[in-house]
């Protein structure tokens, strides 16, 4: 069990952490200041410590250095408030891993242990985070829809049937169906993919089925061919012409194909997924879908929520972006408040694909291990700036204004202790 040691003057706030930490299964060692800290740390090993920065006499600025000094294995959180930003920006260079500002949501005080335990953990049962989370292959699932949806993934992987996957432009169909082909016994064989968006449709059928010898040309494989004993992915389903389709739901009936400019039937051992964008089952209706290539492939189908509907996994979708576009022993920057309001907060009509061209963005003009509002693509600020205006997207700022942190977690108190990690600490 991972250790962490709670440093904080508030005895109620230490109370509610401790409860909080505990019932996610952490050892939580709990002090009222820094000479507390200091002694709890040479009584035993903690795999993280979070401090509040404005205590008496030992502030949390002092704790960490001296901490940083002795412990550098052990990994920091500093609790500010929102006068003290530039004290908490000041402690990541000084050696804390990451910084919250009070009051905050439980998932991010979630997040933020998940992400420091990740990096810092001195228990060697327990691995780094992109393992220990099982993300099936990068697929982040703190939000119940996804949930499901790895949930469908782990059942329905393991099946040599065709499966549908219905998602907004930017869901990572794709990633769900490598994930699909991981998880299931034709993982060792190929996975090949074809986008009906982007191909001509003339070239669909050899591309798909392969070409026959014609003259002194030689027979040519298609991707059926190609994927022998593993899966193929047509993404777009949508957008494959009407006669295509009724070859494809042929191929499906018989597991066979015909090469284009071929009449011999070639026998076939691949996994079909499909993924579309649109309703089918819309199109169906106006005749722009092959009905039987519809029932067949929407036997097993799996919704892919948008990410405005998952905002509970953008924090740790963040990170992974951060780590996948950084070197390996890079330090994942922090990110100040203004950045951490939009980014959390706006209804990411790209879905997953904008976040990642934002967060690149916003590494591409990053100093000093800090990402701020003013390194956001200004078409996502002034988005999200609209959003605030229009109340399209809520503005939680004025929720707080003018409640300090702990008469916030008073006035919480009967309500967070009676529904445990369920209820945020932000929520009004």
């Amino acid at each position: 069990m991972q250790r962490i040691l709670i440093v904080d003057d508030d005895m109620f706030f230490r109370t509610v952490i401790t409860k909080l930490l505990t019932g996610h299964g952490y050892d939580i060692t709990s002090v009222p200041g820094g000479a507390e800290a200091l002694q709890a740390l040479q009584d035993q090993t903690f795999d993280l410590m979070i401090s509040d920065v404005n205590m008496t006499p030992m502030n949390g600025m002092e704790l960490l250095q001296k901490v940083h000094e002795t412990y550098a294995d052990m990994g920091v959180i500093m609790l500010t408030g929102h006068d003290e930003i530039e004290v908490a920006l000041e402690a990541m260079k000084k050696g804390a891993f990451d910084f919250l500002v009070k009051p905050f949501q439980l998932n991010e005080l979630f997040l933020t242990v998940q992400r420091s335990l990740g990096c810092y953990s001195t228990s060697p049962e327990h691995k780094p985070i992109q393992t220990r989370l099982d993300m099936l292959e990068g697929l982040v699932s703190e939000s119940a829809s996804m949930n499901k949806v790895c949930d469908m993934i782990r059942r329905i992987a393991p099946a040599n049937v065709a499966v549908l996957l219905c998602g907004e432009a930017g869901t990572d169909k794709e990633l769900i169906a490598r994930t699909l082909h991981y998880y299931s016994s034709r993982k060792d064989a190929p996975f090949m993919t074809l986008d009906c968006a982007v191909l001509p449709s003339a070239k669909v059928a050899p591309d798909l089925f392969g070409q026959a010898k014609s003259g002194a040309d030689s027979a040519q494989a298609g991707l059926f061919e190609d994927a022998k004993g593993g899966t193929l992915f047509l993404d777009n389903i949508d957008a494959m012409p009407l006669g295509m389709q009724t070859k494809l739901l042929e191929v499906i009936q018989s597991n066979s194909i015909c090469k284009a400019g071929g009449s011999v039937p070639v026998k076939i051992d691949v996994r079909l997924i499909v993924a579309s964008s649109k309703q089918l089952d819309d199109l169906v209706e106006k005749g722009a879908f092959h009905e039987n290539l519809y029932y067949r492939l929407s036997a097993l189908r799996i919704d892919i929520p948008p990410l405005r509907s998952r905002t509970e996994d953008i924090p740790l979708l963040i990170d992974q972006i951060l780590r996948r576009n950084l070197a390996p022993e890079a330090d994942v920057p922090a990110l100040d408040p203004k950045a951490k309001e939009i980014l959390y907060n706006y209804i990411w009509p790209g879905n997953t694909i904008e976040l990642e061209k934002v967060i690149q963005h916003a590494l591409s003009l990053m100093k000093n291990g800090i990402i701020t509002k003013e390194m956001l693509p200004e078409e996502t600020v002034a988005a999200f700036e609209e959003g605030i205006r229009s109340h399209t997207i809520t503005d939680h700022r004025e929720e707080l204004k003018g409640q300090s942190f702990k008469a916030f977690l008073r006035d919480k108190q009967e309500k967070l202790l009676n529904r445990g990690n369920s209820a945020p600490l932000g929520e009004k």
